[in-house]
């Protein structure tokens, strides 16, 4: 295999042997995304000739296309805050372009492809660009989620069972008004992504070493925004402290905590289902998941909640993601957040894995879910449930009598109401009606 990759990549290579996946590739492409706007800024700055431009443009062009992918073999795990990553990329694209002009001039890898920049601006920025992309997939996964449990409550709207509260008998409930509830806390979700989105779109890019601009003229900046948004097809913003952005990455930490936040909503409701599931005869029973493979090698006809455990999972990865991500933030110091590598690997995997997890809880699980109507009047009518509905008739001490007969006696509460005279039948029902 050729190598267009130089020597900094070798170095880097020798110094970061570590048995760890590769740098991802949406940070890769969205560096070259930068490269392109940035050589098309500078030569309309006055800072490149034409001829490099648009070989540095054609040299992007096809890397954006996946010709060169095994041209960027660095590991995730890397210091000196992604530098080796960013020459990288240039290397590539220095190599890629010379070859375009057959060597008649020589594209140079820090004069030419990173000319007006430095891995301090262009490493956030383009984490922030992979992020936004990823996130917006994230947000149309979630939003088909919210609709999948949207039409299963009002599949459920009339299907009545015992509300839990401490996984103790609470009050009367409705199937659908719990599956109403998981609509609602996860639509929260889409507006807090949506946020996360607006502080990918402010970039410190143009703010070169430490955020004051050193070596990048004003021209370069106004065009390499305008030639950015073209290119991605979004809508960046320089920002108004491009220092603070340097300084400080909080922003990668609010954005990690928004994702960690949705999984342990999300990791709630598969509790939730996994317990209303349980069984089939020994356990809560309320609910049926989709059967989606064999439950055990050993016991024959075993069903196991495979999807909701793997949502489970998905919100200790991503909580362990977010706290390698908070302690890489606060690791900071002065003018530069140099500890991007680690956030730029575990944020990318929490906004895939969390996207994909949706996706797949949402059409092997949550679409197939089915009620057991029979076991949820059951549990509904053998439970304690009614006893709060009984108090503004009975009062409460009254009330607490029945409950403890109900329970010394394993008599339903309807038994011992009406047995003992307490109520007719017909009023039991009209309090106890949901």
């Amino acid at each position: 295999m050729k190598s267009y990759y130089g020597e900094e990549t070798k170095k880097a290579l020798r110094n970061f042997p570590f048995e760890t996946h590769k740098t991802r590739l949406e940070f890769i492409l969205a560096i070259v995304e930068i490269k392109k706007a940035a050589a098309i800024a500078n030569c309309k700055a006055g800072n490149l000739s034409k001829e490099i431009q648009n070989a540095i443009i054609k040299a992007c062009d096809e890397i954006l296309r996946g010709k060169y992918n095994n041209q960027f073999p660095l590991p995730s795990l890397q210091g000196g805050a992604g530098t080796a990553s960013n020459m990288n990329v240039n290397e590539v694209i220095a190599s890629v372009a010379t070859l375009i002009l057959k060597n008649k001039i020589k594209v140079h890898t820090n004069d030419h492809v990173n000319r007006s920049q430095s891995t301090n601006d262009v490493n956030p920025s383009a984490l922030k660009i992979s992020a936004l992309h990823l996130l917006s997939d994230l947000n149309n996964k979630l939003f088909s989620l919210v609709k999948s449990f949207e039409i299963k409550a009002k599949e459920f709207k009339n299907i009545n069972k015992l509300g839990r509260t401490h996984l103790q008998d609470a009050v009367p409930t409705t199937l659908g008004a719990e599956f109403g509830a998981y609509t609602e806390n996860l639509k929260r979700h889409e507006e807090q992504i949506k946020n996360a989105e607006d502080l990918c779109k402010i970039l410190n890019l143009g703010g070169t070493a430490i955020g004051n601009s050193i070596n990048a003229t004003p021209a370069y900046i106004r065009e390499v925004y305008k030639e950015l948004n073209k290119i991605t097809g979004e809508k960046f913003y320089k920002a108004k402290n491009m220092m603070a952005k340097t300084s400080s990455q909080t922003d990668f930490l609010i954005i990690s905590q928004t994702i960690t936040a949705l999984c342990v909503d999300l990791s709630k409701i598969a509790n939730d289902l996994r317990f209303m599931a349980s069984g089939p005869k020994g356990g809560i029973g309320e609910i049926i998941l989709p059967e989606l493979q064999k439950g055990s090698s050993i016991m024959p006809g075993k069903v196991n909640p495979v999807m909701p455990e793997t949502v489970n999972q998905l919100y200790y990865l991503v909580s362990g993601n977010n706290l390698s991500i908070e302690k890489a933030v606060e690791g900071a110091q002065m003018e530069l957040g140099v500890m991007l590598p680690v956030i730029v690997d575990k944020l990318i995997e929490s906004i895939k894995l969390t996207a994909k997890a949706i996706n797949q809880f949402d059409k092997l699980c949550v679409r197939g879910i089915k009620a057991d109507k029979k076991r949820c009047i059951y549990h509904l009518e053998n439970s304690t449930a009614y006893a709060t509905l009984l108090v503004p008739r009975l009062g409460y001490d009254t009330v607490s009598d029945i409950v403890r007969k109900s329970i010394a006696s394993n008599k339903t509460l309807r038994e011992i109401v009406v047995g003992e005279k307490y109520l007719k039948e017909s009023e039991f029902d009209k309090i106890t009606q949901m």
